[in-house]
């Protein structure tokens, strides 16, 4: 005991101090969760358990099964056929089956009530066509399945398709001289093999669903996130929506603890073929099952994002005249400037972490960091509930020590909101830019040390230049994640504050959704050319063997999503 006393204060210096301030900092409304749950239930907790909760656990449930069932098939056969076979505009496709991630999921949801309601524009091409269908009911819990897995399946197609690229052609011819047909090397070799990747794709589909507030509240189904919103804002109960987010915690923590089991269990070794080319070289597509495979990967193209897009140009061309204006152009300024300030700040706290927690020399201390991360497999309901719980307490403190009001602080400027998108993301850029320094290795900079410099100078001449890429992409994944957020924006938001998410969803709960598809198609639009440039760093990577697939977030982020 006293040779380890001895060796923390051996060991302890300027930056294990800094480390631990930073990363308490950060985690702050998971910490307020925590404390909070011992302050007992809320009034209306009693009236939430006895009527309530039952419909909040079993549709949460089935919406983590149903999606995660749809979102396995889509991704994996999808990125079985773009990555194996070889056919006209694979590449086109391929970039298509990233854009639904463009489109916030509770805008899919009013694209679609209104595509498939009466007069709705799908429903009267059926018509056209001889169809005869007067409406097709959307709003359950089955059209909201549909709606969040062709909206969320992207990520279990990006890591799958990393997976299958990364699978020697070796194997497979193997696999044929042993008898194996290519339907069984498919499902008994392939899909075993990819299944890491394919468990941590779903794992961040099933965060999204219960993160999901704006297609759950449109479509009048009860779950986690939307219980939470209910008990604070309606019943004005904030105690009881801490224990539902306590709740959720702990369903959350259950999720991860299971695919963190299950991708143990089921990790591969996989030697790569050292001719790259060679080993993706893919056999073309001919005939009937050319046919059938291309209408296989354009289904989730067309329902994930060309349906979408076509109904959101027709509203907005009868509604352009009167939603266009000045005051939209406004709402745009704000959202781009609150994102970019935002990825900004998130992605140079990132870099702080990753490289104090080096220069730390007590091992335990690190362990601060990740939990810092964790902000990421929180839903922003529950990160939004925490934060403003800290913020209370902190205003009370000054106003009962000091006598000062410092809420304006809080509640009237743009610094909590950008407060809780860092710990809500965080873990976007930390992933991504802490993969990249274990590889770039510690070579470069123990010879700078030899050489004088210090370790802020190392980093900022040395470490930073070779990262340059690296970062950019981070900044690009935050900044696509802030753009999208809803639940945590529509908390936090201070009154003067709009963005292009928040007035979007605004317009739908107004009973306007036509007006909502103006700044929803710049939304779109922003976040689809940045994931163009990320779509293509992540193919130069894939094609280069530099992609961590097991680090699904240093993949894909959290477009998250909604």
């Amino acid at each position: 005991m006293l040779i380890k006393i001895k060796h923390f204060k051996r060991d302890l210096n300027k930056w294990s101090l800094l480390l631990v301030a930073i990363s308490v900092f950060i985690a702050i409304p998971l910490f307020s969760i925590v404390i909070n749950l011992f302050y007992g239930t809320g009034e209306m907790w009693s009236h939430i358990v006895s009527n309530l909760l039952f419909d909040y656990l079993t549709n949460s449930i089935v919406l983590l099964i149903g999606c995660g069932i749809l979102c396995f098939i889509i991704g994996t056969l999808s990125a079985w056929i773009v990555s194996k076979y070889e056919f006209k505009f694979r590449k086109t496709i391929q970039w298509l089956l990233f854009m639904p991630l463009s489109i916030p999921s509770y805008i899919v949801a009013y694209c679609y009530v209104g595509m498939l309601g009466n007069g709705g524009a799908l429903i009267r091409f059926l018509n056209y066509l001889g169809i005869k269908i007067q409406k097709i009911e959307m709003m359950n819990i089955t059209g909201l399945i549909w709606v969040l897995s062709f909206s969320l399946f992207p990520y279990v197609y990006a890591a799958t398709r990393a997976m299958f690229i990364s699978l020697p052609n070796s194997i497979r011819d193997s696999a044929y001289l042993l008898g194996a047909s290519k339907f069984k090397y498919f499902y008994s070799i392939a899909i075993p093999l990819a299944s890491p990747a394919i468990i941590g794709g779903i794992f961040l589909v099933s965060m999204e669903v219960l993160n999901d507030y704006g297609a759950a509240k449109y479509f009048g189904i009860n779950t986690f996130t939307t219980g939470i919103f209910r008990t604070w804002t309606a019943l004005e109960d904030l105690q009881s929506s801490i224990y539902l987010s306590g709740l959720l915690v702990l369903v959350v923590f259950l999720i991860f603890g299971v695919v963190k089991w299950l991708r143990n269990k089921k990790s591969y070794n996989i030697k790569l073929g050292s001719d790259q080319e060679k080993n993706n070289s893919r056999p073309e597509l001919k005939g009937s099952k050319k046919i059938i495979y291309i209408l296989i990967v354009l289904i989730p193209i067309i329902f994930g994002f060309i349906l979408p897009v076509i109904q959101l140009l027709i509203w907005a061309f009868q509604t352009f005249d009167s939603i266009f204006n000045l005051e939209l152009l406004k709402i745009l300024v704000q959202s781009l400037t609150t994102a970019i300030s935002s990825s900004l700040i998130i992605v140079l706290f990132s870099i702080l972490l990753i490289y104090i927690s080096k220069w730390n020399f007590i091992k335990g201390l690190t362990k601060l960091a990740k939990i810092s991360t964790l902000g990421y497999v929180l839903p922003g309901a529950i990160i939004g509930i925490g934060v403003i719980r800290s913020s209370q307490t902190i205003i009370n403190f000054f106003d009962d020590t000091f006598d000062m009001k410092i809420g304006f602080l809080f509640y009237s400027s743009s610094v909590i909101l950008i407060y809780a998108y860092l710990f809500r993301f965080l873990a976007v850029a930390y992933n991504s830019i802490e993969s990249n320094t274990q590889k770039i290795g510690n070579h470069l900079s123990e010879s700078s040390y030899l050489l004088g410099l210090s370790r802020l100078k190392t980093l900022i001449k040395i470490d930073l230049p070779i990262l340059k890429t690296t970062i950019i992409s981070s900044f690009i994944l935050v900044f696509i994640d802030v753009m999208k957020e809803l639940p945590l924006t529509l908390i936090l938001k201070p009154y003067n504050l709009q963005t292009l998410a928040v007035k979007a969803y605004e317009y739908a709960e107004d009973e306007r959704v036509a007006e909502a598809a103006i700044p929803a198609l710049m939304l779109i639009v922003l976040v689809g050319c940045l994931m163009t440039i990320f779509n293509y760093r992540f193919n130069k990577d894939i094609a280069n063997n530099r992609i961590n697939i097991f680090t699904l977030k240093a993949l894909i982020g959290r477009f998250n999503k909604k």
